[in-house]
């Protein structure tokens, strides 16, 4: 349980930026709308040098419900994206998004 505890601890203390809204289109994919509010967590860094990426779900507790491993073949990359406050319906729509074309992904969710 510690490893969820210090997930926890990274986003209560850092600010999440919400750059995708859900509802909005990608800025490169046009055709990609996003299902969930997405973001990233100011003042971190991921394996892109960029914010540690966040999924945003409707509940309001603000715990990482869940983690999605994605690695992307064409970009050659790999990356875990955190979901907070996600219902199994919303965290299962999030991994969908991971798994298209040359990405891969899978769902690890917080234990009861």
């Amino acid at each position: 349980m510690e490893y969820w505890s210090a997930l926890d601890r990274l986003v209560s203390s850092h600010r999440l930026v919400i750059d995708r809204p859900k509802g909005s289109h990608h800025n490169v994919y046009r055709d990609f709308v996003s299902p969930l509010d997405y973001g990233y967590l100011e003042g971190t860094v991921s394996g892109d040098g960029a914010g540690v990426d966040v999924w945003v779900g409707s509940l309001k507790n603000g715990a990482v419900t869940g983690v999605i491993c994605a690695v992307d073949l064409l970009k050659g990359d790999a990356e875990t994206k955190l979901l907070v406050g996600c219902t199994d319906e919303e965290a299962e729509t999030a991994l969908r998004c991971h798994n298209v074309g040359s990405q891969h992904a899978i769902l690890v969710k917080r234990p009861t």
